[in-house]
Order: C-alpha cells, then sequence, then structure tokens
C-alpha cells in the first residue's frame, strides 16, 4: 500500500512540474512536438530513476558515514551530469533521428532542476505514511523516484499534445506562441491540483 501511496503522489498529486514547478525550461523548450516530448520523457525517466539510486547510494554509503553532506549538491550534479553523457552517447548509437530531434534539449536534462530535486528529495525530505513521518529506503526511493520520472513524462505528452492542439486553431495575437502555452500549463496546474484529496 505505502509503494501505491508513493506513486499516486510522484505521479498526480505532487507533479514535480504542475505542483513544484522543477524542470520548466525543458518542459516548455521540447513540448512543441508529441514526438520530441515523448522522447526527451524517456530520457528524463530514464535519467531521473539511475541518478536517484545512484545518488542515494553515494549519499548513504559515502557521504554521511564520512561526514561529506555538504558536498551532496556538488556530488549529485557531478552524477547526473555523468549519466547524461551516457545517455546521449546511447542514444547516438541506438537512435539517431530521436538525438537529432532532440538536439539542444538532451545537455538541458544535466541542468534540469527535475532530476537533482528528486535525488536531494530522496536523501532529505521526511515522507509521512499512515501517520508517521520516515526517510525513504532504497526500494522507496526508487518507485518514487520512478513514479516522479512518469509524472513529468505524462504532464510533457499532455503538454505537447495540447500545444499541437493549439497550433491548429486560431488563437487571438497576443497570446500566440508562450503565453497561451503558459495560460495552458497554468489550467493543467489546476486540473492536477485536483487529485490532492487521494491522498
Amino acid at each position: 500500500m505505502e509503494y501505491l501511496l508513493i506513486i499516486i503522489s510522484a505521479i498526480f498529486v505532487n507533479n514535480i512540474v504542475l505542483a513544484q514547478f522543477l524542470g520548466i525550461c525543458p518542459f516548455l523548450g521540447v513540448s512543441n512536438k508529441l514526438s520530441t516530448a515523448s522522447g526527451m520523457s524517456l530520457a528524463v525517466c530514464f535519467v531521473i530513476t539511475l541518478a536517484t539510486v545512484v545518488t542515494f547510494l553515494i549519499n548513504k554509503y559515502l557521504l554521511v558515514p564520512f561526514g561529506l553532506t555538504f558536498l551532496q549538491t556538488i556530488a549529485f550534479i557531478l552524477v547526473i551530469a555523468a549519466l547524461v553523457q551516457m545517455v546521449e552517447i546511447v542514444l547516438k548509437k541506438v537512435s539517431p533521428s530521436l538525438y537529432q530531434a532532440l538536439g539542444i534539449f538532451l545537455p538541458l536534462i544535466t541542468t534540469n532542476c527535475a532530476v537533482l530535486g528528486v535525488a536531494i528529495n530522496v536523501v532529505t525530505k521526511e515522507f509521512t505514511f499512515g501517520g508517521e513521518a520516515h526517510m525513504l529506503g532504497l526500494g522507496e526511493a526508487t518507485v518514487y523516484a520512478f513514479a516522479t520520472s512518469l509524472g513529468y513524462g505524462l504532464a510533457m505528452v499532455l503538454f505537447a499534445g495540447i500545444r499541437e492542439h493549439l497550433a491548429m486553431n486560431e488563437v487571438p495575437k497576443a497570446f500566440k506562441g508562450l503565453p497561451i502555452a503558459l495560460i495552458s500549463v497554468g489550467i493543467m496546474a489546476l486540473a492536477f491540483l485536483g487529485f490532492s484529496g487521494i491522498v
């Protein structure tokens, strides 16, 4: 039951983009086309999950035992940068078309604050289940990271669909482009706020 609560909470209630406002830059930048948004979502999903597992282990077995928790942010950023380089190399070999489509946005995963935010949340934030607060274990942290990245991907794909639909419709001149996109994100955030009564 605990894992189900983590999944529902991370995807719908505390969506990393729509509720915590992390990862907005790539969210707005890559969401023009559904194909690019889905490719970016998969890459971010992989990086967030893997980065969270690696940073959790580094924090638990290296930083905390040696009293080096003040290096958390720097260590996490280095791990994320290395993982993004690995994803870039793999995408270049496996799917050159997706690699070309993502273009400049692939290196943006390195600076995507959603990736760093999830890694830091897992090791610093206390989560409440059944009335008592506790830190996440490795299994719970992995599930939380994966569910959070799914929530990010869901929001990005839904938003890309909305933007494609808006591009085919007549929008008032003052609202064309980014203004209507930001209004759409605001309405999406309100829609996702409706899930807050679930958990």
